[in-house]
Formats: structure tokens, C-alpha cells, sequence
């Protein structure tokens, strides 16, 4: 019986994934963020190492997955009321073959080290996927801000960077902020670090104010690219923002320009959210009061409709999902699109799916979508914008310049445009034609197995 060649070389890139898959999953059992990561793109690569078996032979999955350091310190401070209290820091210090470890921090009960792991394991593919010279890594905390007074944050970070400090620098890690981490907690980390170290070390942070070295349009980025990422989608098949009806999650600074942009492309968004509940405007979200409710008064999204009395507050975030649109945006928290919720927003007729989040959608609400037809963009594509903007960051500190709005602004779209062209080539060299989850990894992945090889075994 003669066997093919194709076949046999991808069954043999099948049973290579599935053996390294079934490893990690034994070593990680109870870190399930993480495992849905690496089971999204490792088996999105059998074809890569069908046509690349030098890929299998060097090893590249079994060194890729593991993180080249992982940090985890507690972290004590006082309260207002003068009592002691205690959290975990962590720090994934993830790949570092192509640049510095870069990657945000965040701030949310939720964080463990699974949370940290699986997004720092997309951050590897994402910030190759920009273009710069930047490895990938994550970190954060389970401290909530939400309720805390200026000078708790302030106590906090402190306390935080009393450890973090000795694991960062511009030529190592350089981290940014992420859910709960903003230009106030940026602000106080810098401060911290410098006082430590003796020296300002501008470009050790990234999304800092503009009057220490900060880049316009940082915070803009994430949510700019986004829009920027899915109009380039939507054009390819005679689409636009133009006349559509959009809904974004989340109401922070990714949500907010996200929304910013699709309005000023012509979008209708007409729903938006927090942790609480979301809000249904049907005349349009008024940016300017969301602007003022989320980051001046720092108050819930439910406070909107005593500003716009037409609007409607539901109570339970996910509800979001059952408004009929054209575009999604789902800009707040890993898997906040479940497969119920993919299958409301197929029946209601979504054109497309923009990621504005890391990993908002669950693996079977993703495969609703391709089955469906839906127009689907990854997170480690689409929101690339954000860390993107961040190496533009690194570079304007490193050379000791400051660009204007408009120089970052036009090199974020060329940016998105390219990584939306590589993820598409990319899905068509491996014969994943149109699915940008394949493309994107693969575009990701080839870069840095190819610089992990030249470096050797390390």
C-alpha cells in the first residue's frame, strides 16, 4: 500500500502535537486559560510542521510553552484603616528571542498564575506579529483597585515593585499596563522603580505620561488598532464600519477608542459594558458621557442612563451578546463569548468578530463562527495595536525624541494593515485559506521558532 507523503507528514505533525499537547496538560492540570492558549495554537500548527519537520526535530514546541522564568512573590501593604494586607504578584518572563520580554500588568482578583501564563504565552505571538524587536511575558496581581483610595493604589504598587524591580529594565523586561492598570498605577510603578534603582530609566515602562516620557497615542492604541485591524478585514470582502451597527464590551480604555474609532468610521455603536451589566443606547453610545463616567468619575456604567434617560441598563455583562449587529467587538475579558452566545450572535446575523480582548472568545464559540461564515479576528491580531504602540514607545525613549499624534497614529494603521496581510498570506501558504486564527499564529509562531533555532538550544 503506498502512502501518501502529504498525508503521512501530517499525521505525524498531528501525533507530535497531540504528544506535546498531552505533556502539558499533565504538568499544568489545573491551569485551564492556560491549556485553552496553547491547545488554540499548537494545533493550528500541524501544518507548519508538515511542510517544517525541522520544526519537530529542534524541538520547538516542547521550549516554546515553557516560560524562561516564572516569578511569584507576595506582595504586603497597608490600608487606609491601618491593616495589613496581602496579595500575589507574579511576573512570566515568557520568550525573549526576538527583543526584551514586553507585556502589560494587571490588576484583577481573577489573576493567577494560569491567567498569567496563557496571556503571556500570547504575547509571544502577538508582539511578533507587530514587527518589533520584542519578546513576550506578562504580570499582575489579585489586587482589585476598584474601591481603593489614591494613596492604597499608591501603597500597593509600592510594595509590588519593592520585588518586580529586581526582574525589569529597558533591555530585559519592559511591562505596560493591562485590565486595572492604568497611567495612575504606570505613574506610581515608574516612581517606585526609579527611586529604587537611582536612576531614570525612561524606557523600562511603556504607557507612561506624556510628560516623562510617554507616546502620544499609546492611550489610544489598542483600541484604534482594533478598528484599524477589522475594517482592513471587512474591505477584503466589500465591507465597512461604514452604516454599521456595532457592539463593544467592556467600557475601559480599549472599549472607549474602539468606540471612538468605529464613530468616527461611520459606526452606529449602540451597547457597551462593565463587570456589573451592560447599557443599550439604541441613538448611539455619546462617548463623551461614557468618557466622563469611566475616567473622570471613575463610577459604574449604570450611572449612564441618569445621563441619557432614553438609554437601558441590564444587570449581567454577558446579556450584551443578544443585541442584534453587524460587528462585535468584544473588548473586556478572556472568554466572554461562550458558545450560546456565538450562536445568538450567528442567528441574529453578525458579519464579523473583532477581538479587542485577549482570548474573550471560548474555543467552541470561535469554531461557531469559521463554521458559520462569520468574519473572525484573533485578539493576538486585532489588539495588537496596543503593544505595538509600546515598542514605538521604547523607540522614541531610546532615541531620545517625541513623534507627534499623527506620526504614531499613521504607523499604528501600517502596522495592523501589515499583520492583517501576513496572517492572511500565512493562512493561505498552509492552506488555511480565509481563517485568520491560523494565519495569525503561524505568522507568529515562524518568526520565533526561526530565531529560537539560530540562537541553538537555550
Amino acid at each position: 500500500m503506498v502512502i501518501d507523503m502529504k498525508d503521512k507528514r501530517l499525521k505525524d505533525a498531528h501525533a507530535y502535537v497531540n504528544e506535546v499537547y498531552n505533556i502539558v496538560k499533565e504538568r499544568n492540570a489545573n491551569e485551564h486559560e492556560f491549556l485553552q492558549a496553547v491547545k488554540e495554537i499548537f494545533y493550528s500548527l500541524i501544518p507548519v510542521f508538515a511542510q517544517n519537520p525541522h520544526y519537530i526535530q529542534n524541538s520547538i514546541l516542547e521550549r516554546i510553552v515553557e516560560p524562561e522564568r516564572l516569578i511569584s512573590f507576595r506582595v504586603p501593604w497597608v490600608d487606609d484603616k491601618g491593616k495589613v494586607q496581602v496579595n500575589r504578584g507574579f511576573r512570566v518572563q515568557y520568550n525573549s528571542a526576538i527583543g526584551p520580554y514586553k507585556g502589560g500588568i494587571r490588576f484583577h482578583p481573577s489573576v493567577n498564575a494560569s491567567i498569567i501564563k496563557f496571556l503571556g504565552f500570547e504575547q509571544i505571538f502577538k508582539n511578533a506579529l507587530t514587527g518589533q524587536a520584542i519578546g513576550g511575558g506578562k504580570g499582575g496581581a489579585d489586587f482589585d483597585p476598584k474601591g481603593k483610595s489614591d494613596m492604597e493604589i499608591m501603597r500597593f504598587v509600592q510594595s509590588f515593585m519593592m520585588e518586580l524591580s529586581k526582574y525589569i529594565g529597558s533591555d530585559v523586561d519592559v511591562p505596560a499596563g493591562d485590565i486595572g492598570v492604568g497611567a495612575r498605577e504606570i505613574g506610581y510603578m515608574f516612581g517606585q522603580y526609579k527611586r529604587l534603582r537611582g536612576n531614570f530609566d525612561a524606557g523600562v515602562f511603556t504607557g507612561k505620561g506624556i510628560g516623562y516620557g510617554g507616546s502620544l497615542g499609546r492611550t489610544e492604541a489598542t483600541g484604534f488598532g482594533t478598528v484599524y485591524f477589522v475594517e482592513e478585514m471587512l474591505k477584503d470582502q466589500g465591507l465597512s464600519f461604514d452604516g454599521s451597527t456595532v457592539v463593544v464590551s467592556g467600557s475601559g480604555n480599549v472599549s472607549i477608542y474602539a468606540i471612538q474609532k468605529a464613530q468616527e468610521f461611520g459606526a452606529k455603536v449602540v451597547a457597551c459594558s462593565d463587570s456589573n451589566g451592560y447599557i443599550y443606547d439604541k441613538e448611539g453610545i455619546c462617548l463623551d458621557t461614557l468618557k466622563h463616567l469611566k475616567e473622570v468619575e471613575r463610577c459604574r456604567i449604570d450611572q449612564y442612563v441618569k445621563e441619557r434617560p432614553h438609554a437601558e441598563y441590564f444587570e449581567g455583562s454577558e446579556g450584551i451578546w443578544t443585541i442584534p449587529c453587524d460587528i462585535a467587538l468584544p473588548c473586556a475579558t478572556q472568554n466572554e463569548i461562550d458558545e450560546d452566545s456565538a450562536k445568538i450572535l450567528v442567528a441574529n446575523r453578525v458579519k464579523a468578530i473583532g477581538e479587542g480582548a485577549n482570548m474573550p472568545s471560548t474555543l467552541e464559540a470561535i469554531d461557531v463562527f469559521l463554521e458559520n461564515g462569520v468574519l473572525f479576528g484573533p485578539g493576538k491580531a486585532v489588539n495588537a495595536g496596543g503593544v505595538a504602540v509600546s515598542a514605538l514607545e521604547m523607540a522614541q525613549n531610546s532615541s531620545r525624541v517625541a513623534w507627534t499624534f499623527e506620526e504614531v497614529d499613521e504607523k499604528l494603521k501600517q502596522i495592523m494593515k501589515d499583520i492583517y496581510k501576513n496572517s492572511v498570506n500565512a493562512a493561505e501558504q498552509y492552506g488555511q485559506s480565509g481563517n485568520l486564527v491560523a494565519g495569525a499564529n503561524i505568522a507568529g509562531f515562524t518568526k520565533v521558532a526561526d530565531a529560537m533555532i539560530t540562537q541553538g538550544v537555550i
